[in-house]
């Protein structure tokens, strides 16, 4: 195994319960937080979840850039996504971010509420870009769902045949931890297998108010399907505005 931190990108929304999964993650999967370090947004509001989470700091969104401390002496890092901000945004800074502070790329996990989804039907477009950049999706927040709304919805992503694993978590807690933190990779997208000479362009978030240009596709920096943006900048794909969806 390689000795630059391991860093896992945590993905969903805010109140998805992500730091009380990866909580059981670290106490089940890495023999407690020794070496673990949790990166949270800056905005993001204190929680009974965070004295398990090892060394916690905090990072900053500063122009479309991800500003943070450093590694040094993480061995194990979670990387905590703003859960009010668009993930594509930040999936793509994040990029050139790993490769500045020397971390290595674990796997991205993306934590569903899948009540926010059942609600709110228009989200499902907004958690299918985070799986789609995911190795492990884990559904969270289903207490009072019907079972019916459960399968499809579970359904909906089996058709896809996805190679990124789906588990179930109850109570804030996985069946296996150390399966969810094998580093073998199983998304989709393949942003992050290939060398890149990672530069950020622009950092406009695009929600569904924005208007596609017209003209020829560019991909910046590979042809990935959520991160081709159009001449003008604006994304090729447009995902809803999560903030308008939380309360």
């Amino acid at each position: 195994m390689s000795d630059r931190p391991q860093v896992y990108l945590i993905l969903g929304a805010a109140g998805s319960g992500r730091r009380e999964v990866v909580a059981d993650l670290i106490e089940g999967g890495l023999d407690g937080a020794a070496g673990v370090r949790s990166l949270l947004a800056a905005d993001e509001p204190a929680d009974p979840a965070d004295a398990r989470l090892g060394a916690v700091a905090r990072w900053t969104w500063t122009d479309g850039r991800i500003e943070s401390p450093d590694l040094a002496g993480a061995a194990t890092v979670f990387f905590f996504a703003d859960g009010r901000r668009n993930p594509v945004d930040q999936i793509e800074a994040f990029a050139p971010w790993l490769a500045g502070r020397g971390g290595e790329l674990a796997r991205i996990l993306c934590v569903v509420h899948c009540g926010l989804v059942a609600q709110h039907p228009p989200l499902r477009a907004w958690f299918d870009a985070c799986v789609h950049f995911s190795d492990v999706v884990l559904f969270n927040r289903r207490d009072g769902l019907p079972n019916r709304w459960m399968s499809e919805f579970r359904a909906h992503y089996a058709g896809l045949f996805l190679p990124c694993l789906f588990e179930l978590v109850k109570a804030g807690r996985v069946a296996n931890p150390a399966l969810i933190l094998d580093p073998q990779a199983r998304r989709l997208s393949q942003f992050f297998d290939a060398e890149q000479d990672w530069e950020v362009e622009g950092g406009e978030e695009e929600t569904e108010d924005a208007e596609a240009e017209e003209g020829e596709v560019e991909a910046h920096p590979v042809e990935d399907p959520y991160l081709q943006r159009l001449p003008g900048g604006r994304r090729v794909k447009v995902i809803p505005d999560v903030t308008k969806f939380l309360a």
